[in-house]
């Protein structure tokens, strides 16, 4: 760790795969039309001495999509602000006009067919804290380097069969 905090190239830890995912599934929203700050290597922040994206973090759940061209016809348009977090979980989860800025999570169950449709998302979102050195914390989290502080944020789970709406207040609604 001392080469990392020192200069060196960062190794192949926990952290800089969760960088690297986040900044693949940034590139994925941006080339499907979500304006969003595309981290570039020299932006990257050192959490733990290991460089990391600074945000936004986005996961995008297998069952969400795993192709550029499953994204493509799954988002459109929207924005996201570098401090967001972002997860989405769901085959049948479309998301049109996002405007997040804070932490936003979607899970939508199997035969679930929701759509998402200028949702507006402003909360306090999560924040990393740097584990300090020699802290008792269990090893799964030692090697990350860092924990994540989930201050605020929106989730939506929906595990009821049907097709469903969200517009821009957040409100589920059955149609």
């Amino acid at each position: 760790m001392a080469d990392v905090k020192n200069g060196g190239k960062a190794p192949g830890t926990m952290s800089s795969a969760e960088s690297d995912k986040y900044v693949q599934n940034q590139r994925k929203l941006k080339f499907a039309g979500v304006d969003i700050d595309v981290t570039e290597e020299d932006d990257l922040v050192p959490i733990a001495g290991i460089p990391c994206t600074p945000g936004p973090r986005v996961i995008l759940c297998p069952g969400f999509a795993i192709t550029q061209q499953e994204v493509n016809t799954k988002i459109e348009g929207g924005k996201i602000t570098k401090r967001s977090s972002l997860v989405l979980e769901g085959e049948g989860l479309k998301v049109k006009n996002l405007d997040l800025d804070g932490a936003l999570v979607i899970r939508t169950g199997h035969d679930c067919d929701v759509t998402v449709d200028g949702l507006v998302v402003r909360n306090k979102g999560y924040v990393t804290e740097e584990i300090p050195d020699g802290a008792d914390v269990p090893e799964e989290v030692a090697i990350r380097g860092y924990t994540m502080r989930k201050d605020e944020a929106m989730e939506i789970i929906i595990n009821e069969p049907g097709k469903y709406h969200i517009g821009a207040d957040g409100e589920v609604k059955k149609v």
